[in-house]
C-alpha cells in the first residue's frame, strides 16, 4: 500500500480515531504487547499454577518478590542506556537491544515451564526471578525506544496504545496460559506464551531506529560515570525532584497490594481456571479497553493535571469491588461486576499515569530516567504484597484486606493534590514552578 493511499484511507476516519492509525502509536501498542506478557507469566499466570499445585497462600503472596527487578531495573538501566553490543548494535542502540532482551525473555519464560512447582518451590522461584529480570530488561529497553519514537503531540495517544498493548498482551498471555495449563499442562503453556515476545522485535525492525537528541555519555568509555549517575543528577537538580518522586513510591500502593491477591482469592472462592480465563481475562480485557478509550479522552478534554487526579481516585476505590467479590462469595454475576470496573479503572488510569510519567523522563536519558519512574511506582505495594499480604489476609480475611487497600490510596491523592497546589505538576510544554 502506497503512502497516498494509507494518508487517504486515514482521512476517511474519525478525527477521535484517526491519531491511534498513525504509524508510531501502533508501534507502542505492540511495544506494549511484549511488555506486559513476561509480567503476567510470574504475577497472575504463576500464582494460579501455585494455587492449583495447593501452595500455602503466604508462599504464594511471597513469590511477589520475583517481581523486584522491575523495581530494581534502574540499577543496570545505563548499561542499555550506554553499553554498545557487538555485531547486533549496527540496527541502532535500542533495536538491537530490543533483540537481545526479546530473546532473553523468551528463553525465561520457557525454563519456567519447566519448573513446576510440585517439582521445590527454590527451583520455580529462581526460574520466575530470571524472568523478571529479563522482563525488567525488555520493559527498560522498550519503554525508552517507545518515549523516543512518539512526538509530542503523539504522547497521549502513544501513551494509551502502549497501555492498549500491555493489557492486551497480559490478558492474551495469561488467558492463553489458562486455557492451555487446563487442558494440556503449564509446560506447554508457559512455552506457546513465549512467542509474545516478538512482537517488539517486530515493531523495532519495522520502525527503525528513533532520532535522538544526543549521543549517550555512556558509549565512551570515558563518560562511564557521567552514563550512570547522569540521568539520576539530573532528575534529582529539578525543582520538587524528592515530593514527586514520594508520590510516585506512594500513588500505587493500594492498587498493587490488590492485584497482586487476585488469583488467590478466586482459588479461596473455588473459581476453576475456564471461569477465571473467561471473566477474570476476557470481562477484564473488554473493560480495560473501554477504561484506556475514556482514559484518552478524558486526557484530551481535562488535561493532564485533572485527569491523573481523577484516575488516582478512580484506582483507588475499585478495590472496594473485591470487597463486595470476597463478601458475596462464588458468584459469576459478582466477579464480571468487581473484574470489570477494576480493569475499567485501572484503563482510565493508566493513559494519564503512563503520560505523566512519560513526560518526566528527559529525551536525553529516556531508558535510564523512566526505568527510575516505572521502578519505583509499585516498589513499597510489592515489597509490602511479598512479605506481609498473606499474613494480612490470613488475620483480616479478604474482605479488610481489600478495604484496607483502598485506604492505602489516600495518601497518594492527598500529595497530588499539595503537588498541585505547589506547581509541581504542569502540563507539557509548561515549566515547575514553587509557591
Amino acid at each position: 500500500m502506497s503512502i497516498a493511499t494509507t494518508a487517504t484511507w486515514r482521512n476517511t476516519l474519525p478525527a477521535a480515531i484517526r491519531p491511534y492509525t498513525e504509524a508510531a502509536p501502533l508501534a507502542a501498542l505492540a511495544l506494549g504487547i511484549s511488555s506486559g506478557f513476561p509480567y503476567t507469566m510470574i504475577a497472575a499466570t504463576l500464582a494460579s499454577w501455585l494455587s492449583d499445585d495447593d501452595i500455602d497462600i503466604k508462599a504464594v503472596t511471597a513469590f511477589a518478590l520475583v517481581l523486584l527487578p522491575y523495581n530494581l531495573k534502574f540499577l543496570w538501566a545505563w548499561v542499555i542506556e550506554g553499553v554498545r553490543l557487538p555485531g547486533l548494535g549496527r540496527l541502532g542502540q535500542r533495536v538491537s537491544w530490543i533483540i537481545l532482551a526479546g530473546a532473553l525473555v523468551m528463553a525465561a519464560v520457557i525454563n519456567l515451564g519447566l519448573h513446576p512447582p510440585s517439582g521445590g518451590l527454590a527451583a520455580t522461584a529462581f526460574a520466575a526471578l530470571l524472568v523478571g529480570i529479563a522482563g525488567a530488561t525488555y520493559d527498560i529497553v522498550i519503554d525508552g525506544y517507545r518515549i523516543e519514537l512518539l512526538t509530542a503531540e503523539q504522547l497521549g495517544v502513544g501513551s494509551g496504545m502502549s497501555q492498549y498493548g500491555w493489557r492486551i498482551g497480559a490478558a492474551a498471555a495469561g488467558g492463553l496460559a489458562l486455557v492451555l495449563a487446563q487442558h494440556s499442562g503449564w509446560p506447554l503453556a508457559y512455552f506457546v506464551c513465549s512467542g509474545f515476545a516478538l512482537f517488539a522485535v517486530g515493531a523495532a525492525l519495522i520502525m527503525g531506529e528513533p532520532e535522538r537528541p544526543a549521543e549517550p555519555a555512556g558509549r565512551r568509555k570515558v563518560d562511564l560515570g557521567r552514563a550512570i549517575v547522569g540521568p539520576f543528577v539530573e532528575f534529582f537538580q529539578r525543582r520538587g525532584s524528592v515530593l514527586i518522586l514520594v508520590f510516585i513510591l506512594l500513588h500505587k500502593i493500594g492498587d498493587t497490594l490488590a492485584n497482586l491477591t487476585f488469583r488467590p482469592l478466586f482459588k479461596a472462592l473455588g473459581y476453576t481456571k475456564d471461569e477465571i480465563a473467561i471473566y477474570d481475562v476476557g470481562v477484564g480485557f473488554w473493560t480495560l479497553l473501554l477504561g484506556i478509550f475514556v482514559g484518552g479522552i478524558l486526557y484530551t478534554r481535562l488535561g493532564l493535571k485533572r485527569s491523573v487526579l481523577v484516575s488516582l481516585v478512580l484506582m483507588g476505590v475499585s478495590n472496594l469491588s473485591f470487597a463486595g467479590l470476597a463478601m458475596a462469595g462464588h458468584s459469576n454475576l459478582a466477579m464480571a461486576a468487581a473484574i470489570g470496573f477494576e480493569n475499567f479503572c485501572s484503563g482510565v488510569g493508566g493513559v494519564a499515569v503512563v503520560a505523566y510519567f512519560s513526560a518526566l523522563a528527559n529525551l536525553r536519558f529516556t531508558a535510564a530516567q523512566y526505568a527510575l519512574i516505572s521502578a519505583a511506582a509499585s516498589i513499597v505495594g510489592r515489597l509490602v504484597t511479598g512479605t506481609s499480604a498473606g499474613a494480612m489476609i490470613k488475620a483480616l480475611g479478604f474482605v479488610d484486606y481489600y478495604l484496607l487497600t483502598t485506604l492505602a490510596a489516600v495518601p497518594g491523592i492527598l500529595l497530588f493534590l499539595y503537588m498541585l497546589k505547589r506547581g509541581l505538576v504542569v502540563e507539557p510544554g509548561e515549566s515547575a514552578t514553587l509557591s
